[in-house]
């Protein structure tokens, strides 16, 4: 059953935005500063510096394969199941622990109303969003727009309070335990931009995605950014550091400062908030991923069970739920480096699947957004998430090993003998060695998803190209052989005979010439007989030479039926015609690999649906 579609751009800014405005913005900064000293909105603006490279592949992979997963998806389609196993889990765990982090921060907040154990209030607001979420997509997105309009509403009325108040003194000295604290605190940090990787797990329930998620994905990373670095910086500001250094609740400590105590209020009221809404998404993009990882064979089938009623996938809620809740009960500062550390080695596989996907020059792979500087960002993205991975600390770098090992246990005794998958990385192989080791699984798994991306309804047009002939020619010939080769392949499905039909292709040239354009023959005619209808595809790479006085023809496509499907002949010669007017046509069909693959650039091909 399939997820359904209902986020706007709207929606997926919001999940985005409120996923990264929370523990990131309330409770870190204090932590960071005590690191990094007032240098530290330089740490933040690096963090997201850095993520614009991530960020630019990310959108690239989800405009190209808008599925449920997000980066899983990617890395199993470029490096194959067992990576994406690895990566698979290792997200479901990083966004799971940051959710429950979020949770533990709001509980926190919460606790200064309400006289509860912490833990406790977090499990029941656990709960709360578990079942949010299995009511709906839909009415979890609705919640997530509230909470961040009111959520940016108050933080840009705290920077435009707070700026003309900030003392120099609390800057100096700006760096007091040197450059390389900056960096590794841009490290630490780093998770503050996870909410990045939430948009591109829901992609599959998303309006338009090719479109929306990349747009949403910019629109967050710029706004949350610059947001990040004037909180901070006003924080830091107006505190200094004996007041702000490993402070549990410096924004609030800051509103207190220059506010009063009606401040504290509207700010904790603010950090409740951005803690619900990263609490909100992070269930919701989480859940994605053992839906995914269960869809391919890799989980049990079990996980991706979608409820009939919601159109939910309520099993895989509940796993992450529980997940949560288990979370909830470890070390705060080290469930934040392991999920910084798991974001940071996210990133680092969506620049490696661009470049891999990229590089296998796989036909069907037609992202409709495109990261510029292609392959310097993606590169200088790998050096830069890799560095921050190591400066997190032998620790933290431990536990990933682990959890790496965890996943390649899972992938060896479990996915490996229940899925066989082809990848990019074969098609990539292949082109290098020269050595037919893939099959087209992967070329129709994209073609399918560019058919459900795109909204390409099937239509009768359609259903005869997936049966039609195709030659692909590697000689020079001349117009009479062409129309004798094609007269013997077609006619057994015309129930004609060969001579018949090369008769009537060769008076219809003399008539007028069915060389469209440059490189480009149309012929096609009429035969007797009832609800006939056929079409050739003819690429050849040489040429065929119609006439003396005009250019060799590369690409043909033979039309031949009966009278009575004069409409759907001439629909069809509409639907050719606005298929070969598209720029990229002419390219594709001369690198088109083989026969299938030509068929696929007609099949994918732009024109009007619906009206055959």
């Amino acid at each position: 059953m399939k997820l359904k579609r209902e986020l706007k751009l709207l929606d997926v800014f919001c999940i985005a935005s409120g996923a990264m405005i929370s523990s990131g913005l309330f409770v870190l900064p204090g932590i960071a500063h005590a690191i990094a000293g007032p240098a530290v909105f330089v740490s933040y603006m690096l963090a997201g510096l850095l993520a614009i490279t991530g960020m630019l592949s990310q959108a690239e992979l989800v405009s190209a394969m808008p599925k449920a997963g997000g980066t899983y998806f990617y890395v199993t389609r470029s490096l194959g199941p067992g990576v994406g196993t690895v990566n698979g889990l290792l997200e479901w765990f990083a966004i799971s622990l940051k959710s429950a982090f979020a949770l533990i921060g709001m509980s926190a907040f919460t606790a200064l109303i309400i006289n509860l154990d912490v833990r406790l209030i977090a499990i029941v607001l656990c709960c709360f969003f578990v079942g949010i979420n299995i009511l709906g997509i839909k009415e979890a997105g609705k919640l997530q727009v509230v909470i961040v309009a009111g959520l940016l509403v108050i933080l840009i009325f705290y920077v435009v309070r707070g700026l003309p108040l900030m003392n120099a003194n609390n800057f100096i000295p700006f760096a007091p335990n040197g450059i390389s604290a900056i960096f590794s605190t841009a490290g630490f940090v780093f998770v503050s931009y996870g909410g990045l990787i939430k948009v591109a797990s829901i992609a599959e329930e998303v309006k338009n995605p090719a479109r929306t998620v990349p747009m949403a994905m910019i629109l967050s990373l710029l706004v949350v950014g610059i947001l990040y670095m004037l909180v901070v910086m006003v924080t830091t500001g107006v505190l200094g550091a004996r007041q702000l250094d490993n402070s549990l609740t410096p924004i609030s400590d800051g509103a207190s400062a220059f506010l009063g105590s009606k401040g504290r209020i509207i700010l904790s009221i603010a950090a409740i908030l951005a803690f619900i809404s990263t609490a909100n998404a992070g269930i919701m993009a989480a859940s994605r991923y053992p839906l995914a990882l269960s869809r391919d064979g890799l989980l049990p089938e079990g996980l991706m069970s979608i409820n009939a009623k919601f159109k939910t996938p309520h099993v895989s809620i509940l796993i992450t739920g529980l997940f949560m809740i288990f979370a909830l009960f470890l070390k705060v500062t080290l469930l934040v480096k392991v999920a910084s550390a798991v974001l940071l080695m996210t990133f680092i596989f969506s620049c490696f699947s661009v470049i891999i996907l990229r590089e296998s020059r796989i036909q069907n792979y037609q992202p409709q957004f495109k990261a510029p500087l292609y392959p310097w960002l993606q590169i200088s993205g790998i050096i830069g998430f890799s560095l921050m991975l190591f400066n997190l600390g032998q620790q933290t770098l431990w536990i990933g090993l682990a959890l790496i090992t965890g996943g390649i246990f899972v992938y060896w005794f479990y996915g490996r003998i229940r899925t066989n998958r082809e990848f990019a990385l074969l098609h990539l192989i292949k082109r290098i060695t020269a050595e037919e080791i893939t099959n087209r699984s992967l070329e129709t798994e994209l073609k399918e998803i560019i058919r459900e991306r795109d909204d390409m309804s099937k239509d009768r047009f359609d259903d005869i190209m997936e049966k039609s002939h195709v030659l692909d020619i590697g000689r020079e010939m001349n117009m009479e052989e062409f129309f004798k080769l094609i007269s013997g392949v077609m006619s057994g499905n015309l129930n004609i005979k060969p001579d018949i039909l090369f008769n009537l292709l060769m008076e219809r040239e003399k008539e007028s010439t069915t060389v469209i354009a440059p490189g480009l023959a149309i012929p096609h005619i009429i035969i007797q007989g009832n609800q006939q209808f056929d079409i050739l595809l003819v690429r050849s790479l040489k040429g065929i030479l119609f006439s003396e006085d005009r250019p060799k023809i590369n690409t043909v496509f033979v039309l031949v039926g009966t009278k009575d499907e004069r409409n759907f002949h001439l629909r069809a010669l509409a639907a050719i015609a606005q298929i070969v007017q598209d720029s990229n046509f002419q390219r594709r069909w001369m690198k088109a690999k083989n026969k299938e693959a030509l068929r696929d650039v007609v099949l994918l091909g732009k024109r009007i649906r619906g009206q055959i």
